[in-house]
């Protein structure tokens, strides 16, 4: 007869997930510079990068710990993913028309109000792309919402990459300045 021994902290299923949770943790956080980079060359923005690895780690400490291989490739592979994903819906944002409705989301409770401000501040950028010079809203959205990189840009359009990044730095500025301050209200038939 098999005499049972007491279980150890360390064989219950909570330690194995406080343990796969410490794992993740580590993995997740060495890593951490190196997603915020890829996703960075991807978007264009490192505090858009920033935030956007901040919500993949938002979504793996919410759910179930999946077991993979190699966690560390996993990772990047998801930052890769999300980076993607990210252009995606800026793109789909960028082509929609004055009439924008707010998208549906997973969100639940999402407060009326709140997504009426995201499409005000929408509209506010919207316009201020729309004001811009032709070439450096071209060179906008070819980072923003196509993905190309500065050097890419300026060797398509024959600029200087510093060129490029002083283009770039008027576009996000003005959007910037367009959540700030709305732009006065303009009257049908009048010149501005």
């Amino acid at each position: 007869m098999r005499s049972h021994r007491p279980q150890s902290p360390q064989d219950t299923p909570h330690a194995d997930a406080a343990g796969g949770r410490a794992h993740f943790l580590q993995v997740f956080l060495s890593q951490r510079s190196q997603m915020e980079a890829l996703v960075s060359r991807r978007v264009g923005c490192r505090a858009t990068a920033a935030d956007l690895v901040q919500d993949l780690f938002l979504r793996f400490w919410r759910r179930p710990l999946v077991q993979v291989e190699e966690l560390s490739t996993y990772l990047l592979r998801c930052a890769g993913n999300i980076a993607i994903d990210h252009l995606r819906s800026e793109g789909a944002r960028a082509r929609s028309s004055e009439g924008w409705l707010p998208e549906q989301s997973d969100h639940q409770g999402c407060e009326p109000q709140a997504a009426l401000e995201a499409g005000n501040d929408l509209r506010h950028v919207e316009a201020a792309l729309r004001s811009l010079p032709e070439r450096t809203r071209q060179i906008f959205l070819l980072n923003r919402i196509h993905g190309r990189k500065y050097a890419e840009i300026a060797k398509a359009m024959g600029l200087s990459q510093s060129a490029v990044e002083k283009h770039m730095m008027r576009a996000l500025e003005a959007c910037k300045a367009s959540l700030r301050e709305p732009p006065p209200p303009r009257m049908p038939g009048k010149a501005p």
